[in-house]
Protein backbone atom coordinates (compact mmCIF):
# COMPACT_ATOMS: atom_id res chain seq x y z
CA UNK A 1 0.00 0.00 0.00
CA UNK A 2 1.04 3.54 0.02
CA UNK A 3 -0.49 7.05 0.77
CA UNK A 4 0.70 10.81 -0.09
CA UNK A 5 0.30 13.39 2.37
CA UNK A 6 0.57 17.15 1.46
CA UNK A 7 0.60 19.65 3.98
CA UNK A 8 0.16 23.63 3.35
CA UNK A 9 1.25 25.75 6.41
CA UNK A 10 0.25 29.34 6.83
CA UNK A 11 1.15 31.06 9.69
CA UNK A 12 0.31 35.20 10.61
CA UNK A 13 2.89 36.29 13.31
CA UNK A 14 2.10 39.93 15.10
CA UNK A 15 4.17 39.04 17.56
CA UNK A 16 7.29 41.14 16.61
CA UNK A 17 9.81 39.53 19.20
CA UNK A 18 9.64 36.26 17.85
CA UNK A 19 12.78 34.77 17.81
CA UNK A 20 11.52 32.35 16.03
CA UNK A 21 11.04 34.57 12.67
CA UNK A 22 12.55 37.34 11.33
CA UNK A 23 9.38 39.81 12.01
CA UNK A 24 6.09 40.27 11.66
CA UNK A 25 4.09 39.29 9.03
CA UNK A 26 2.23 36.35 7.05
CA UNK A 27 4.72 33.09 6.46
CA UNK A 28 3.88 30.32 4.04
CA UNK A 29 5.40 26.94 3.07
CA UNK A 30 4.39 23.44 1.93
CA UNK A 31 5.72 19.92 1.46
CA UNK A 32 4.35 16.68 0.60
CA UNK A 33 5.42 13.19 1.20
CA UNK A 34 4.85 9.76 0.35
CA UNK A 35 4.01 6.74 2.97
CA UNK A 36 4.57 3.39 1.27
CA UNK A 37 3.59 -0.07 3.41
CA UNK A 38 4.15 -3.62 2.95
CA UNK A 39 2.22 -6.33 5.36
CA UNK A 40 2.79 -10.02 4.82
CA UNK A 41 0.91 -12.61 7.25
CA UNK A 42 1.01 -16.73 6.95
CA UNK A 43 -1.72 -18.54 8.98
CA UNK A 44 0.34 -21.51 10.00
CA UNK A 45 -3.23 -23.09 11.26
CA UNK A 46 -5.90 -21.37 12.42
CA UNK A 47 -4.22 -20.85 16.47
CA UNK A 48 -0.70 -19.76 15.01
CA UNK A 49 0.02 -16.59 12.37
CA UNK A 50 3.05 -15.14 11.40
CA UNK A 51 3.47 -11.11 10.52
CA UNK A 52 5.86 -8.52 9.29
CA UNK A 53 4.92 -5.32 8.95
CA UNK A 54 7.01 -2.21 7.40
CA UNK A 55 6.60 0.53 6.00
CA UNK A 56 7.75 4.52 5.70
CA UNK A 57 5.96 7.15 7.80
CA UNK A 58 6.79 10.60 9.15
CA UNK A 59 6.28 13.58 11.58
CA UNK A 60 4.56 16.39 11.45
CA UNK A 61 5.33 19.80 13.11
CA UNK A 62 4.16 23.13 14.52
CA UNK A 63 3.69 25.54 11.57
CA UNK A 64 6.19 28.00 13.38
CA UNK A 65 9.14 25.73 12.95
CA UNK A 66 7.90 24.79 9.46
CA UNK A 67 7.87 28.15 8.50
CA UNK A 68 10.78 29.31 10.07
CA UNK A 69 12.70 26.90 7.54
CA UNK A 70 10.60 27.24 4.64
CA UNK A 71 9.42 24.35 4.91
CA UNK A 72 12.84 22.42 4.48
CA UNK A 73 13.12 19.07 6.21
CA UNK A 74 9.28 19.58 7.99
CA UNK A 75 8.39 16.08 7.13
CA UNK A 76 10.76 13.81 8.53
CA UNK A 77 11.21 10.19 7.79
CA UNK A 78 10.06 7.36 10.52
CA UNK A 79 11.46 3.49 8.87
CA UNK A 80 9.06 0.84 10.89
CA UNK A 81 9.05 -2.19 10.66
CA UNK A 82 7.29 -5.29 13.17
CA UNK A 83 8.15 -8.76 13.54
CA UNK A 84 5.31 -11.03 15.50
CA UNK A 85 2.67 -13.65 16.13
CA UNK A 86 -0.40 -14.19 17.07
CA UNK A 87 -1.45 -17.64 18.41
CA UNK A 88 -4.36 -19.50 20.64
CA UNK A 89 -2.64 -22.16 23.16
CA UNK A 90 -6.05 -22.51 24.51
CA UNK A 91 -9.52 -21.47 22.66
CA UNK A 92 -10.29 -19.29 25.53
CA UNK A 93 -6.46 -17.70 25.39
CA UNK A 94 -5.27 -15.17 22.31
CA UNK A 95 -1.76 -13.95 22.96
CA UNK A 96 0.26 -11.93 21.16
CA UNK A 97 4.06 -11.04 20.78
CA UNK A 98 5.76 -8.61 18.70
CA UNK A 99 9.09 -6.84 18.44
CA UNK A 100 9.43 -3.85 16.27
CA UNK A 101 11.90 -0.96 15.64
CA UNK A 102 11.39 2.93 14.66
CA UNK A 103 14.05 4.99 12.89
CA UNK A 104 12.85 8.45 12.61
CA UNK A 105 15.06 11.41 10.81
CA UNK A 106 14.26 14.28 13.21
CA UNK A 107 13.21 14.29 16.70
CA UNK A 108 10.88 17.54 17.03
CA UNK A 109 11.11 18.70 20.58
CA UNK A 110 8.15 21.27 22.13
CA UNK A 111 9.96 23.67 24.65
CA UNK A 112 7.30 24.66 27.41
CA UNK A 113 9.87 27.31 28.57
CA UNK A 114 10.06 28.84 25.14
CA UNK A 115 6.90 28.01 23.32
CA UNK A 116 8.65 26.73 20.74
CA UNK A 117 10.14 23.47 19.13
CA UNK A 118 13.76 22.19 18.96
CA UNK A 119 14.94 19.39 16.11
CA UNK A 120 17.24 17.21 18.24
CA UNK A 121 18.61 15.61 15.65
CA UNK A 122 17.75 11.29 14.27
CA UNK A 123 16.53 9.26 17.07
CA UNK A 124 15.65 5.40 17.16
CA UNK A 125 13.63 3.43 18.81
CA UNK A 126 13.09 -0.46 18.90
CA UNK A 127 11.21 -2.81 21.86
CA UNK A 128 8.85 -5.83 22.00
CA UNK A 129 4.76 -6.02 23.21
CA UNK A 130 3.04 -8.99 24.73
CA UNK A 131 -0.43 -8.86 24.68
CA UNK A 132 -2.99 -11.76 26.15
CA UNK A 133 -6.66 -11.91 26.00
CA UNK A 134 -8.50 -14.43 28.41
CA UNK A 135 -11.64 -15.67 28.80
CA UNK A 136 -11.83 -18.20 31.60
CA UNK A 137 -15.94 -18.51 31.96
CA UNK A 138 -18.77 -17.04 30.18
CA UNK A 139 -18.79 -13.36 31.11
CA UNK A 140 -15.58 -13.30 32.29
CA UNK A 141 -12.87 -11.67 30.52
CA UNK A 142 -9.07 -10.45 31.73
CA UNK A 143 -5.84 -8.63 29.84
CA UNK A 144 -3.18 -8.22 30.14
CA UNK A 145 -0.11 -5.63 27.70
CA UNK A 146 3.30 -5.31 28.81
CA UNK A 147 5.44 -3.07 26.16
CA UNK A 148 9.07 -2.21 26.47
CA UNK A 149 10.91 0.56 24.73
CA UNK A 150 14.32 1.51 24.39
CA UNK A 151 15.21 5.22 22.64
CA UNK A 152 18.14 6.76 22.01
CA UNK A 153 19.26 10.02 20.21
CA UNK A 154 21.63 8.72 17.19
CA UNK A 155 23.90 11.41 17.04
CA UNK A 156 24.91 12.27 20.87
CA UNK A 157 27.37 10.80 22.82
CA UNK A 158 26.73 7.91 25.14
CA UNK A 159 25.30 9.01 28.33
CA UNK A 160 24.02 12.37 26.88
CA UNK A 161 21.52 10.01 24.37
CA UNK A 162 18.52 9.58 26.24
CA UNK A 163 14.96 10.56 24.95
CA UNK A 164 13.76 12.77 27.55
CA UNK A 165 9.91 11.59 29.08
CA UNK A 166 9.85 8.83 26.65
CA UNK A 167 8.18 5.27 28.38
CA UNK A 168 10.53 2.51 29.06
CA UNK A 169 8.11 -0.12 30.57
CA UNK A 170 4.63 0.33 30.64
CA UNK A 171 1.90 -2.02 31.20
CA UNK A 172 -2.08 -2.51 31.74
CA UNK A 173 -4.42 -4.86 32.90
CA UNK A 174 -7.68 -5.53 33.82
CA UNK A 175 -10.36 -8.13 35.10
CA UNK A 176 -13.99 -7.53 33.33
CA UNK A 177 -17.69 -9.26 34.07
CA UNK A 178 -20.00 -8.37 31.77
CA UNK A 179 -23.48 -9.69 30.95
CA UNK A 180 -25.87 -8.48 28.58
CA UNK A 181 -28.18 -7.29 31.62
CA UNK A 182 -27.59 -7.43 35.45
CA UNK A 183 -24.04 -6.08 37.46
CA UNK A 184 -21.23 -5.73 35.50
CA UNK A 185 -17.46 -3.93 36.42
CA UNK A 186 -13.54 -4.45 36.23
CA UNK A 187 -11.14 -3.88 37.60
CA UNK A 188 -8.05 -2.32 35.96
CA UNK A 189 -4.25 -0.94 36.50
CA UNK A 190 -2.39 1.39 34.40
CA UNK A 191 1.59 1.63 34.53
CA UNK A 192 4.48 3.49 33.66
CA UNK A 193 7.93 2.76 34.65
CA UNK A 194 10.46 5.30 35.42
CA UNK A 195 12.17 7.55 32.63
CA UNK A 196 14.84 9.66 31.79
CA UNK A 197 13.67 13.43 32.83
CA UNK A 198 16.70 14.59 30.39
CA UNK A 199 19.30 13.85 27.70
CA UNK A 200 22.07 13.13 30.03
CA UNK A 201 19.46 11.02 32.87
CA UNK A 202 20.15 12.67 35.56
CA UNK A 203 17.09 13.89 36.21
CA UNK A 204 14.06 10.75 36.08
CA UNK A 205 10.95 11.20 35.88
CA UNK A 206 8.82 9.29 38.19
CA UNK A 207 6.37 6.15 36.92
CA UNK A 208 3.58 5.42 38.83
CA UNK A 209 1.01 2.23 39.00
CA UNK A 210 -2.97 3.11 39.32
CA UNK A 211 -5.84 1.07 40.13
CA UNK A 212 -9.22 2.10 38.62
CA UNK A 213 -12.71 0.47 39.14
CA UNK A 214 -16.05 0.51 37.64
CA UNK A 215 -19.25 -1.31 38.53
CA UNK A 216 -22.49 -0.55 36.59
CA UNK A 217 -26.36 -2.10 36.66
CA UNK A 218 -27.26 -2.45 33.34
CA UNK A 219 -31.03 -2.88 32.19
CA UNK A 220 -33.11 -3.40 28.85
CA UNK A 221 -33.91 0.74 28.94
CA UNK A 222 -31.35 1.99 31.61
CA UNK A 223 -27.55 1.98 32.87
CA UNK A 224 -26.45 3.34 36.36
CA UNK A 225 -22.61 3.48 36.20
CA UNK A 226 -19.80 4.08 39.11
CA UNK A 227 -16.32 4.77 38.06
CA UNK A 228 -14.00 4.77 40.77
CA UNK A 229 -10.61 6.15 39.93
CA UNK A 230 -7.06 5.94 41.90
CA UNK A 231 -9.28 3.88 44.50
CA UNK A 232 -5.98 2.93 46.47
CA UNK A 233 -5.49 7.20 46.58
CA UNK A 234 -1.67 6.33 45.56
CA UNK A 235 0.58 9.66 44.83
CA UNK A 236 1.69 10.14 41.29
CA UNK A 237 3.16 12.41 38.78
CA UNK A 238 1.13 12.58 35.67
CA UNK A 239 3.00 15.60 33.57
CA UNK A 240 6.26 16.18 34.10
CA UNK A 241 8.83 17.95 32.48
CA UNK A 242 12.67 19.00 33.25
CA UNK A 243 12.57 23.11 34.13
CA UNK A 244 14.79 25.66 35.65
CA UNK A 245 13.30 27.35 38.53
CA UNK A 246 14.48 29.53 41.05
CA UNK A 247 12.44 30.03 44.07
CA UNK A 248 12.89 32.98 46.67
CA UNK A 249 15.48 32.25 48.85
CA UNK A 250 17.75 30.00 46.18
CA UNK A 251 20.62 32.31 45.61
CA UNK A 252 20.97 30.13 41.68
CA UNK A 253 18.36 28.49 39.69
CA UNK A 254 17.92 24.92 40.01
CA UNK A 255 17.54 22.08 37.27
CA UNK A 256 14.56 20.38 38.43
CA UNK A 257 11.30 18.07 37.48
CA UNK A 258 8.14 20.69 37.66
CA UNK A 259 4.93 18.45 37.56
CA UNK A 260 1.22 18.34 37.48
CA UNK A 261 0.17 15.84 40.44
CA UNK A 262 -1.95 13.03 39.27
CA UNK A 263 -5.53 12.59 40.01
CA UNK A 264 -6.12 11.58 43.65
CA UNK A 265 -9.19 8.92 44.80
CA UNK A 266 -12.08 10.48 43.18
CA UNK A 267 -15.38 9.15 41.98
CA UNK A 268 -18.25 9.30 39.26
CA UNK A 269 -21.81 8.16 39.16
CA UNK A 270 -23.78 8.38 35.98
CA UNK A 271 -27.23 7.47 34.76
CA UNK A 272 -27.93 5.93 31.01
CA UNK A 273 -31.42 6.00 29.35
CA UNK A 274 -31.55 4.22 26.50
CA UNK A 275 -34.28 4.40 23.92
Amino acid sequence: GARYDHFYNRYHNRFAGDTTLPGTGIYTASAGTLSPTLSVHYFVNDRFQLYVNTGRGFHSNDTRAVVAVNGLSILPAAYSADLGTFFKPAPNLLVNIATWSIYLQQEFVYSGDGGDITFNGPTQRYGFDFSARYQPIKNWYADLDVNYAHGRAVNSPKGYNFIPLAPVWTSGAGITYSPKYGFNGSLRYRYVGNRPGNESHTLTASGYFITDAVLNYAAKKYEVGLVVNNILNTRWKETQFDTVTRLRGESAPVDEICFTPGTPFSAKLSFTLKF
